[in-house]
């Protein structure tokens, strides 16, 4: 490998020369040795060397460095950035006008911005959100008109180049400055930067290229879809009128509450109340679930506010590809109610089973655990 030359010998200048010396010598080596101007081979490495050392010497901190320790001071002799169009260059608006995008003999137009995004919601039901569903929504959105397909001349005629720009959609200039003469490009005022002039413009959208409609679109819910939970339908948005791609819709999800169940990710909440004798004898009981009823063994001894688990009855799993064969669980809450009323025959019962238990207070740990908070909050 080459040993590196000496940055003040690659720009021309000597160790005590100024950082304006130094700016100008950097700026005349530039342009004497650029690749879209110099074509000698080697003129592009040369260019780069150049850059380098400029980068280096123009930058006090990094210029004291190298002159006490050569190329072996830390971040030295690293491919240095084309300050002609990198970010804080000074000069690189005016090389990238007066000598075009290197490799590519000009600036480069940008590409056609995409539609516009839309954005819709859709009410589902519990159900819906939980095993999926298949639903419509409309939309009202600007589609490329069928009639001219986009180019906005009558009969989908190519509309001609702009006459002013000559179809880049730019209007160059030349300036004279210091460095000589330069050439600065803004956006055609005629075609509005576009290159082309619509001068039959279609009867159909009025030159625009685009009309609006209305459309219904299905729309695909996986299974565990979530409140709140946005789809994107790729390319279901607003055609573009500058000849780019359609944009996206969005679709919000809006779930709609269930009389029986809450959610909580993957997890069905459900409550059930049952009498005194049930909890303290246990019971045969049916508990509501989103796949219909199921049997439940409910063990004597249950307390109010105590949870059960029925495996396999909650939410699919969202990340399973709309497969419902993953899936949450149940949380079954269980309240014992007291009865506000009692005929004679229960209230004799209830006295009979009092005179058995006593009446001793037990006294509850100050410390509640979860159940006992939910005790609480349900006033039992």
């Amino acid at each position: 490998m080459a040993e590196k030359r000496d940055y003040y010998e690659v720009l021309g200048v000597g160790r005590t020369a100024s950082a304006d010396e130094v700016r100008r010598a950097y700026r005349a080596a530039a342009r004497r040795h650029h690749p879209d101007v110099n074509r000698e081979e080697g003129a592009e490495e040369r260019f780069k060397e150049i850059n380098e050392a400029y980068e280096v010497l123009a930058d006090a901190e990094r210029r004291a460095a190298y002159d006490r320790f050569g190329h072996a001071a830390n971040g030295m002799g690293g491919g240095a950035g084309d300050p002609f169009g990198g970010a804080g260059s000074p000069f690189g608006d005016l090389f990238e006008s007066f000598f075009g995008s290197a490799g590519t003999g000009g600036r480069r137009r940008a590409a056609p911005a995409r539609g516009a995004d839309l954005q819709v919601a859709v009410d589902v039901a519990f159900e819906e959100a939980v095993f999926g569903a298949e639903k419509e929504v409309e939309v009202l959105r600007f589609e490329t008109c069928e009639v001219c397909h986009g180019t906005r001349m009558r009969d989908g005629q190519t509309p001609p180049r702009c006459t002013t720009c000559g179809g880049s959609g730019e209007v160059r200039r030349v300036q004279q400055t210091i460095l000589g003469q330069f050439m600065t490009a803004s956006p055609c005022t005629t075609c509005s930067g576009e290159g082309v002039t619509i001068s039959d413009p279609c009867p159909n959208c009025r030159g625009r290229g685009r009309v609006s409609r209305a459309r219904t679109i299905n729309v695909t819910l996986p299974a565990g879809i979530d409140e709140n939970a946005t789809l994107r339908l790729t390319g279901q948005g607003e055609a573009s009128h500058q000849g780019g791609g359609p944009g996206n819709l969005y679709v919000k999800v809006r779930v709609a509450p269930h009389p029986l169940f809450t959610r909580n990710g993957r997890t069905i909440n459900s409550q059930v109340g049952v009498n005194v004798a049930q909890a303290a004898l246990g019971d045969e009981l049916e508990i509501d679930t989103i796949d219909g009823a199921v049997a439940f063994k409910l063990p004597p001894g249950t307390q109010s506010g105590q949870q059960f688990r029925l495996r396999g009855k909650g939410v699919p799993d969202l990340r399973a590809n709309g497969s419902v064969g993953d899936r949450g669980d149940q949380l079954v809450t269980v309240h014992v109610v007291t009865p506000r009323e009692l005929t004679g025959e229960q209230r004799e019962i209830f006295e009979r089973l009092a005179e058995t238990m006593g009446s001793e207070v037990t006294q509850q740990p100050s410390h509640r655990g979860f159940f006992g908070k939910v005790k609480d909050a349900l006033g039992v």
